[in-house]
């Protein structure tokens, strides 16, 4: 069994994480730390784990665990680090973004490898550390590596997704108040976002010389999960092609499902799945990518690494399935 620990319980990927695996067959939860919670039951911040785990959160770690998942928030992974010290043997999945950029890889002797199963997969699997990538950038990303990996992209693409409001954290906001959020929609960090320097890099990864603009308007939706991403650029082969290339690429990637259909967030909701939908207008295509930004844009990608870290199939766990009502 794998032995984990949690760092940051009371958010909402440490949530997420605990949902799942409760139910992994191969994990055991050692414990789950907050220092705001300490003593507590889980379900005091978590109330859908009501009678289903008897635990608490602890403000103690243990240093042996096999492995520890890091749900800080943004830059606050380096200084726990810092202060907090594991076993040689123990692996970290950080679900922050201090380590996700190649400038930011290397850390207190530790080196981090860029957790896109899709991208990275057999470095994931000779990691010891992992970043796992942001929600936005998994959507995007996904939507956007065949391209690159047949050297496509040739001019700027034009992006516009949509995320719920746990994407924002679980510490109250003005825009995620209800009475602000309900019936209402708001663009922000347009052109800017965070999540914009890993998408290139990763799209440099596989596509060297692509130096046109990512251009990316980011929303935030009247929802509580999911992402729903519309991507345009100019592509000059055809769909049929374009269909083919990106069925080579996920053919062995079994989160990710392509199609020419129309599609919908709730198809993905609650599970680990991408679904990419392909469609043509003369020259131009569109790529409509969705995911739920707490499981495959987080969570549920961080299990999927921690599966391949141990040698698992990658699905253990994560055979999880949609309400579409």
């Amino acid at each position: 069994m794998i032995n984990i620990g949690i760092i940051g319980g009371s958010g909402y990927t440490a949530g997420e994480l605990i949902r799942i695996l409760m139910f992994h067959p191969n994990a055991t939860l050692d414990f789950v730390y907050s220092t705001t919670n300490a003593g507590k039951p889980l379900s005091v911040a978590h109330h859908d784990l009501m009678g289903d785990i008897e635990m608490n959160f602890t403000d103690t770690v243990n240093p042996n665990v096999n492995v520890v998942f890091l749900c800080l928030g943004h830059g606050k992974s380096k200084s726990f680090l810092e202060q907090n010290q594991f076993a040689s043997h123990t692996k970290i999945i950080d679900l922050g973004n201090d380590f996700r950029l190649t400038k930011d890889k290397d850390f207190d002797s530790k080196s981090f490898v860029y957790g896109l199963p899709e991208l990275n997969k057999a470095a994931i699997k000779n990691a010891q550390f992992i970043a796992n990538p942001g929600c936005f950038a998994t959507a995007i990303q996904l939507a956007l590596l065949p391209l690159a990996k047949n050297e496509m992209l040739t001019t700027d693409v034009h992006i516009n997704a949509t995320t719920g409001s746990t994407g924002a954290g679980v510490t109250p906001s003005e825009t995620t108040h209800f009475s602000w959020r309900s019936n209402n929609m708001s663009h922000y960090k347009t052109f800017e976002h965070q999540h914009l320097g890993e998408i290139n890099q990763s799209v440099n990864q596989l596509q060297a010389d692509y130096t046109n603009e990512l251009i990316f308007v980011p929303n935030r939706g009247d929802f509580a999960r999911g992402i729903f991403a519309t991507l345009y650029t100019i592509i000059e082969e055809s769909l049929e092609d374009v269909v083919a290339k990106y069925e080579a690429f996920y053919k062995d990637q079994p989160f990710v499902t392509v199609t020419t259909t129309g599609i919908n967030m709730k198809q993905v909701v609650q599970t680990n799945k991408c679904i990419i939908s392909l469609m043509k207008k003369g020259n131009r295509l569109l790529i409509t990518s969705v995911i739920d930004n707490l499981t495959k844009g987080a969570s549920g990608q961080a299990i999927q690494n921690m599966n391949l870290m141990f040698g698992l199939d990658e699905t253990t766990g994560l055979h999880l399935k949609p309400s579409g009502f």
